[in-house]
């Protein structure tokens, strides 16, 4: 078949209305496009089948984990240029080959299913999720998608994340290393709680217990950690007692609404809620709020997506949700406040940190660049793939302000109205006692 890449080129210029921003070379060996870019590699017409049953971010997904798609050059530049395509046309691209009414498109479309090879389409990556059972956030189900994504080799999260093992976004200066600021962030939770020796905090979503041990070996905190990942939980434990923590420490396999030994001083929530889900968001805010005592405080640290004009029309990521954070979902930062305001909280702070997510990002993608063969024999080709993709996907999110993080602190205020926090709250910045 020759020159396969001029026939896709002009195939997708006119089935998406406009030339593609990047290079491609199919799986001929033929080139189009415009040179001195990244190229996108089409390797198998097995992607062109994906795609055409699942068009937009889902078909791609699965032709790149399974290696049918790959890039040669900056991976950041290229999804840059695609973004326009995947992200920003929304609809208008997941049902293009659904709503096809044009008898040049049809055309069109008809050529592409010729180019695309023998029906029908290769079955999804074994790295999909699948097999869900239970109601949506049911406690059985949030355990099923927290496994999917957590127990996949503490060593491979090692590899990812670095020393720190802190899998949230950092907090960086000018000149730091990725675990100096994970350390910054750690100490500026800890000092927005106001965190004093003997005061108990529970760390919801407690990871590999880095902040459990910050908390506990910095400000001599007694610490609760909470997780539904067992492979989580047993190497947060194996830390604390290498560190001599475990009379400081309390970790354990449990969902954060099973928790009823309260009240605790302080709560700390750090890439947690997104996984909550919008129809139970209500419940994750009132049942902290009743874990805490008068007076205690919430750091509530989540990722949150860009308003929606029509809110009902909001959907889940599709490759986030079969890949990454099965069942995930972001609310506006204005929704999480006004939540957190509807179950008591008064909310005295509020820091948006989004470059940080995007720096952070681009530090796990070197990490696990520089060591991928590893990377591969810790988990699948597919899995590493996975990572790669997500994670320097959600970097150009971050920079181009589709999705941001913000520290929410929240207290639950007393009658008095005596919060505890000071006049000017910002002190938090420079550490003091």
């Amino acid at each position: 078949m020759a020159d396969a890449a001029s026939r896709l080129a002009t195939l997708a210029e006119e089935l998406l209305g406009e030339p593609l921003p990047v290079r491609l070379r199919a799986w001929d060996g033929s080139e189009a496009g415009p040179a001195g870019g990244p190229v996108l590699i089409v390797r198998d017409r097995r992607a062109l089948r994906r795609m055409i049953w699942k068009p937009g971010e889902l078909g791609l997904a699965r032709a790149w984990v399974a290696g049918e798609l790959d890039v040669e050059g900056d991976l950041y530049a290229l999804l840059d240029g695609l973004s326009g395509l995947l992200w920003e046309r929304g609809e208008e691209t997941r049902s293009l080959l659904d709503s096809v009414r044009d008898p040049k498109l049809r055309a069109a479309a008809r050529a592409l299913l010729r180019l695309a090879g023998p029906f029908p389409p290769p079955k999804p990556p074994a790295e999909e999720m699948r097999g869900r059972s239970g109601n949506r956030h049911s406690k059985r189900r949030d355990e099923q998608a927290i496994s999917h994504h957590y127990d996949v080799g503490n060593d491979f999260y090692e590899l990812v994340l670095g020393p720190s093992m802190v899998y949230s976004c950092a907090y960086w200066t000018e000149d730091g290393t990725l675990e100096d600021a994970q350390r910054d962030k750690l100490d500026l939770i800890a000092r927005k709680l106001n965190l004093q020796e003997g005061d108990r905090l529970l760390d919801v979503g407690c990871g590999w217990g880095s902040m459990a041990i910050h908390a506990a070996r910095e400000y001599g905190a007694r610490v609760v950690g909470v997780t539904l990942s067992r492979e989580q939980a047993a190497y947060a434990r194996k830390r604390i007692a290498d560190e001599g923590l475990t009379d400081l420490i309390e970790i354990r396999v449990q969902d954060y609404r099973d928790v009823d030994d309260g009240p605790y001083d302080a709560i700390s929530s750090i890439g947690m809620a997104e996984h909550v889900g919008a129809v139970k968001y209500r419940e994750y805010a009132d049942t902290l709020y009743g874990l805490l005592k008068p007076g205690g405080r919430l750091l509530n640290h989540q990722i949150s997506r860009r308003p929606e004009p029509d809110e009902e029309a909001y959907e889940v990521d599709a490759f986030i949700d079969a890949y990454v954070f099965p069942d995930g979902e972001l609310s506006p930062m204005g929704s999480t406040l006004t939540t957190l305001e509807d179950a008591g909280f008064e909310v005295r702070d509020v820091e948006a940190i989004r470059e940080h997510y995007a720096l952070t990002l681009r530090r796990w993608v070197a990490n696990l660049e520089a060591d991928w063969d590893r990377a591969v024999r810790l988990t699948s080709p597919g899995r590493a793939r996975v990572w790669r993709l997500y994670m320097a996907a959600s970097a150009v999110s971050f920079e181009r302000n589709r999705i941001g993080v913000n520290q929410f602190l929240a207290v639950k205020t007393p009658v008095s109205g005596v919060s505890g926090t000071a006049l000017r709250p910002r002190v938090w910045n420079e550490k003091t006692g």
